[in-house]
């Protein structure tokens, strides 16, 4: 491995015209592909397998073109203080908007008139009227928005008060300034790291360029593949982190080959044949973290998976021959002034990283205590975890879907806002017969008459809740549904397809964690030869993981700064984001674990002993590290401004991930846990060592060419004993 990247270094360095140029076109061909590719709509949302599916799939065939899928928006009406909605000039308001409504979209495809089907509360002073569409919320034109709010504004211009909510409303999420602030910070900690604009700027470059490419093919073929919005988000988010990781990496190991004394060429080969076999290896763990999200069998997340994987893949292939290239180009202003005067004393002087592993190595025990204990306390919310799917109620109070969203409340009930959609397979009695049964259980307010297809072998019923969507009451009822009806019965609708998303990602989670820490654990075994090594990187991870949840529940559910982090309204955790942080938070925490557990495996094996090689390991690489998981935080704190509610959690949960794998697991309990194993830690069996494929990661066969320090010998004098 490492002599194949080295030999591949050195030629990107050379013919760095060449592939600067290969680049550069495939970035404008992305680009050109993306503006002329045709507007994608939003990802389809499918559950295959599911009692919610199999009735979406059923209404499709019997009731060809009703677009049950399609979005809806609920217009609700009040009336002032002491008048009542059943007002001759309030009903003219009503009758108004919904002529507005039905002639301002082509894409309408029904109005319900409130007086028509007496949708107005038993009180009298709310009505609400009822637009379903014929595309979903995603691929409904601004123009189609605009007509419904201009609808209720001449309403609301009369007098009444008038909210919306539905799904209608829903748009791609704004990220806004946040994430040019997230690269902000990254390029002020490249520069503060490196000393040299030109360093700093390599990393970004790269970065952009790489996210350039996954992103604009991304759009390209969102259209084909059904690819929704927030698809290219997660591309970034991710393809952004890992692109500067990587391409820092290969950079700072490129400078510290200079200080060696050798020349360009060499140096560009070397840092490529070391650092960038951590950098594919720890792009793989990145990767088969992400493809795996494919064992959830949801549609929508595996393309999620897919394309972030492949931004991620293209951003280990910038850092191999790009970072290279580029490195051709700025000679020897990739170095700051005070490091171009000093060359050869570069890596003389104890550094912070030095003194740390010092510290860590005479205080083992009580280093690792302190970080498990705290990760520990932090991890504790984790056990009142509440998941479930955003909603119209999990909305901030201002919002005009969450005002909508009470007043339905209160003028029809909680579970008005969740209805349930029973599709009974079969004739006008047995329609009758579950409507019957239905009514009598528990926790039903109100069941509507059947409505049937036109062969009459089909029919739809409403059955609305007492209790709100997101209630546990409500996903009793649905389960007692589905139980005490028969085979031919199926429950759907919003409120339905939640829960069954929610069961599915919950039976998901135990065997893609398997799967994914299976596969990594035996790829770490490959690269640092050791079982104990792979095994605490595994521990360390579920540990910064469930302490990673355990704060986004204190925020996001019970409220803890909240207003700190834009969280004006807490609810449960959405389903999928525990599994979907074990996945992206694993790949990117084995990332550190390369990084700065490879550079002491090059030590080890270049003859220093355990205690040394910690050492040598932090003095070389914890800087690095350091840097990479301030700007890893920054590109994903830079999310949590974002206006949609997921990607904000999502946002916040990677960069307090990164930030406890990062600081507590990789700089404070992997060290002390190694300096506790000592010579231990790098065992392995000599039977699994036979069969375990030999990749020299750490560069041994690099070790006699043009190496003025004479292989590890420097290493060994700076420790010292």
């Amino acid at each position: 491995m490492a002599t194949f990247l080295y030999k591949l270094g050195r030629f990107a360095f050379r013919r760095r015209r060449l592939v600067a140029l290969l680049w550069v076109a495939l970035f404008a061909l992305a680009g050109v592909a993306a503006s002329s590719a045709p507007t994608a709509a939003s990802s389809s949302f499918s559950i295959p397998g599911t009692e919610a599916q199999k009735a979406f799939d059923l209404l499709d065939e019997r009731f060809p073109g009703t677009s049950v899928d399609g979005a809806t928006a609920r217009v609700v009406f009040k009336a002032p203080e002491g008048e009542k909605m059943t007002d001759p000039a309030h009903r003219a308001e009503v009758e108004k908007a919904v002529a507005a409504l039905e002639s301002g979209s082509d894409q309408v495809a029904s109005v319900v008139d409130p007086y028509r089907a007496k949708a107005i509360s038993r009180d009298g002073t709310i009505a609400y009227t009822q637009v379903s569409y014929k595309v979903s919320g995603m691929e409904l034109a601004e123009k189609d928005r605009e007509a419904l709010t201009e609808a209720g504004e001449k309403a609301e211009g009369a007098g009444l008060t008038v909210e919306i909510g539905g799904d209608a409303l829903q748009a791609a999420p704004e990220t806004g300034a946040s994430e040019v602030i997230g690269v902000g910070v990254a390029a002020v900690v490249l520069v503060i790291t490196f000393g040299s604009l030109v360093a700093a700027g390599l990393p970004l470059l790269t970065a952009i360029i790489g996210v350039g490419i996954g992103v604009s093919t991304i759009t390209a073929l969102a259209s084909t593949l059904d690819l929704g919005s927030t698809t290219a988000t997660l591309a970034t988010m991710i393809g952004l982190a890992v692109g500067i990781d990587y391409a820092l990496f290969i950079v700072s190991r490129y400078r510290a080959e200079l200080a060696e004394g050798r020349d360009h060429e060499e140096a560009a080969g070397r840092a490529t044949g070391t650092a960038g076999s951590a950098v594919v290896f720890a792009g793989l763990t990145v990767v088969i973290a992400l493809v795996g999200l494919a064992v959830v069998n949801i549609p929508m997340l595996s393309k999620m998976g897919f394309a972030a994987a492949g931004t991620v893949a293209i951003a280990v292939l910038i850092a191999l021959t790009l970072i290279p290239a580029l490195l051709g180009f700025a000679g020897r202003r990739v170095l700051g002034r005070k490091a171009r005067k000093l060359t050869a004393q570069a890596g003389d002087k104890p550094n912070m990283g030095t003194r740390w592993a010092r510290f860590v190595l005479r205080r083992p025990v009580a280093v690792l205590l302190a970080g498990v204990v705290g990760l520990g306390a932090v991890a504790v919310p984790a056990a009142s975890l509440e998941m479930g799917l955003p909603d119209d109620g999990s909305q901030p109070t201002s919002t005009t879907q969450r005002k909508a969203y009470d007043l339905l409340s209160e003028g029809f009930g909680p579970g008005f806002n969740g209805p349930l959609l029973i599709v009974v397979d079969g004739d006008k009695a047995a329609a009758d017969r579950t409507a019957k049964e239905i009514a009598g259980l528990d926790g039903v307010a109100a069941v509507t008459p059947a409505t049937y297809n036109k062969a009459g072998d089909t029919a739809m019923i409403t059955v609305i809740p007492e209790d709100r969507p997101s209630s546990t009451e409500t996903e009793d009822l649905v389960h007692t549904i589905r139980e005490t009806s028969g085979d031919n019965v199926h429950v759907t609708g919003a409120t339905a397809m939640n829960i069954d998303f929610s069961q599915r990602m919950n039976d998901a989670l135990v065997p893609y964690l398997a799967l994914v820490v299976g596969l990594a654990f035996l790829l770490l075994m490959v690269v640092f030869r050791s079982v104990l090594v792979p095994l605490k990187a595994a521990l360390g991870f579920l540990l910064s993981v469930v302490a990673a949840l355990g704060a986004v529940v204190a925020v996001f559910q019970w409220g803890w700064l909240g207003s700190l982090f834009g969280v004006e309204q807490t609810g449960p955790i959405m389903s999928m984001m525990p599994i979907f942080m074990v996945g992206v938070v694993f790949g990117l925490a084995m990332d550190y674990e390369v990084f700065l557990v490879t550079r002491m495996r090059e030590a080890f094996v270049h003859g220093e002993r355990p205690g040394q090689a910690i050492v040598t390991g932090f003095r070389h690489g914890a800087r690095v590290v350091t840097a990479a998981a301030v700007i890893m935080i920054a590109v994903f704190a830079g999310f949590i401004g974002s206006s949609e509610q997921m990607v904000k959690m999502i946002g916040f949960g990677l960069a307090i991930a990164v930030f406890f794998d990062a600081f507590v697991v990789r700089m404070a309990i992997v060290p002390a846990v190694l300096a506790l194993l000592g010579g231990k830690a790098w065992w392995l069996p000599r039977w699994l060592d036979r069969v375990l494929p030999s990749v020299d990661v750490e560069g041994e066969k690099l070790g006699g060419a043009d190496d003025p320090a004479g292989g590890g010998g420097k290493e060994r004098e700076l420790v010292g004993a």
